[in-house]
């Protein structure tokens, strides 16, 4: 049997994990080879990059795909386990579970959506699906659609990753990350983290400029729920014991409307950042990531061939 592809896995990977238990995607990459009687050529065969074996990737796209749909949660880094809304699926016994059929839950649509940029999906509740042609991407954009599903599963890594450390370390991270961005320049002092009692709700200053003429106040959310008005309102509260005019609020979670809304009474510029901008931006300025890999796409040289007349 050839190694299967990452829809295949989903439901197998599902049914490993029926039992409630918390299982590292380490055991589910073997349970899946074990279940699709893969060959000792076919567990061990690796993507072109030479880093991971090609079931292992799948199986962690499985992962991934049915994460977004609320089947699965990761209580910790590199572990498993199935959800209430994960064991009702398998209680409905379906035959496969692939992209189409997570179409019905409400966060697979709109990961597809925001992460895909592409029109909404049909989902149960439309009254009609229209299959609609293929069309064939160029490689270049077979490039670029890859480029930005890694990208966008790194992003959920960091955050998985930032929601197991210390609301202190999270405080440090977003300073980490402002200096990166140039606020502050190349002083070693630019950033100064608070996070303490009596420091009135702001985590953290950074000067806005090498000579430090303006200060930016800084609050970190390390947070699973919706940050709402109020604390937005606190923040730009808290501002005026550092006589600052500018404020960046960062989350883990999102924003709620309101939140958004009620910044345009403030006199103070306040700039709310959420996870996934959060998650874009540490990539950009490389907080907590590494390169993996780069690769060279190469194109003719025109001039290289214009010949000169003697």
């Amino acid at each position: 049997m050839a190694i299967p592809n990452y829809e295949t896995c989903m439901l197998p990977v599902l049914t490993f994990l029926k039992d409630g238990e918390i299982r590292p995607i380490k055991e589910l990459t073997r349970m899946a080879a074990d279940h699709f009687r893969l060959t000792d050529n076919e567990r061990q065969a690796l993507l072109p990059s030479g880093q991971q074996t090609v079931i292992r990737s799948r199986v962690g796209w499985a992962k991934s795909y049915l994460k977004k749909a609320g089947l699965v949660e990761l209580p910790a880094r590199g572990q498993v386990r199935i959800t209430r809304e994960g064991l009702a699926v398998l209680a409905e016994n379906p035959q496969s579970i692939d992209s189409k059929y997570l179409t019905k839950y409400p966060s697979f649509v709109e990961f597809i959506r925001y992460e895909k940029k592409q029109k909404p999906i049909a989902t149960d509740n439309d009254a009609e699906i229209v299959d609609e042609p293929q069309i064939e991407k160029t490689p270049d954009e077979a490039i670029e659609a890859a480029y930005n599903d890694i990208r966008n599963a790194l992003a959920d890594e960091l955050l998985e990753q930032i929601l197991e450390c210390s609301p202190s370390f999270f405080e440090r991270l977003v300073i980490d990350l402002l200096l990166a961005m140039g606020y502050g320049g190349a002083i070693p002092d630019a950033g100064q983290h608070l996070g303490r009692s009596g420091d009135g709700g702001i985590d953290g200053i950074i000067n806005e400029d090498k000579l430090g003429l303006d200060i930016i106040c800084i609050q970190a959310k390390r947070w699973k729920d919706t940050v709402g008005r109020p604390v937005v309102q606190s923040f730009a509260g808290s501002m005026e014991s550092h006589r600052a005019k500018k404020g960046v609020m960062i989350t883990t979670s999102t924003f709620s409307r309101d939140a958004y809304d009620i910044l345009e009474r403030f006199e103070r510029k306040i700039v709310l950042i959420d996870g996934k901008q959060l998650a874009q931006l540490m990539i950009d300025y490389d907080i907590g990531v590494s390169t993996a890999h780069s690769y060279e796409i190469k194109r003719i040289d025109s001039d290289y061939f214009v010949e000169n007349g003697d």
